[in-house]
């Protein structure tokens, strides 16, 4: 069997000081195998988001092993970090975090320049056509409907071909019909990077597009 992509064993996070300290995650343990789709199913405060930034190395676990694309990340210093991250992790949020200054183009294009990839611009026009937004290439965030704003994001996070996506609450701006439209595209672009996803979401028919449904609930697990 292959080394997983994901592999959380007892994962810890508290976050806060002295009186309003609280533990977030309570031991977490999670295999995703790679070209895997999972779901972490679960309501507001259950630690969803926070089990994706320990994940992405955004946040470091207070005690537990967090192990992504086959390398142990808990002694990783923020450079080396962000190096596996560029390399390998593709990130989609709830809230797009679009460049308001850059192009669609640019906002997918830059993030290539900046890691070194050839033909950036190439790159990110053929991802943005992969989301059906060649005729967008030129527009700025603030020209752009909610749903075309995601599926720049789509873009920006699958250009690098990452190995893993992950994606927190990505149609919580979105209306049923738009949402439902950027969950289609978004496991059809990760199928075919063959890429593992990750998926925090509330709604259980997001949740049912998935291999496999993981519950959290008071910062735990069950499958």
């Amino acid at each position: 069997m292959s080394e997983p992509l994901i592999a959380l064993d007892g994962v810890r996070l508290t976050l806060g000081e002295g009186d309003v300290r609280t533990e977030i995650l309570r031991g977490v343990s999670l295999i995703l195998l790679r070209g895997e789709k999972v779901a972490v199913l679960g309501p507001s405060g259950s630690g969803k988001s926070s089990l994706m930034a320990v994940v992405a190395g955004l946040e470091r676990a207070d005690a537990g092993r967090v192990q992504l694309d086959g390398q142990d990340i808990g002694s990783f210093d923020e450079d080396r970090l962000a190096r596996l991250r560029g390399r390998s992790v593709g990130i989609i949020l709830q809230a797009f975090h679009l460049l308001p200054t850059m192009t669609a183009l640019e906002n997918v294009a830059v993030p290539l320049e900046l890691a070194g990839a050839s033909d950036p611009r190439g790159r990110a026009a053929f991802e943005l056509e992969a989301v059906g937004l060649s005729h967008r290439l030129s527009h700025y965030p603030a020209q752009l409907s909610g749903g075309e704003q995601q599926r720049v994001a789509i873009a920006r996070a699958t250009a690098p071909r990452p190995r893993l996506l992950l994606a927190d609450e990505p149609t919580g701006n979105l209306d049923s019909a738009t949402g439902a439209a950027i969950i289609d595209l978004l496991f059809e672009r990760a199928g075919k990077a063959g890429a593992g996803l990750l998926v925090i979401t509330h709604d259980a028919a997001v949740a049912a597009r998935a291999d496999r449904i993981v519950r959290m609930a008071d910062g735990q697990l069950a499958g």
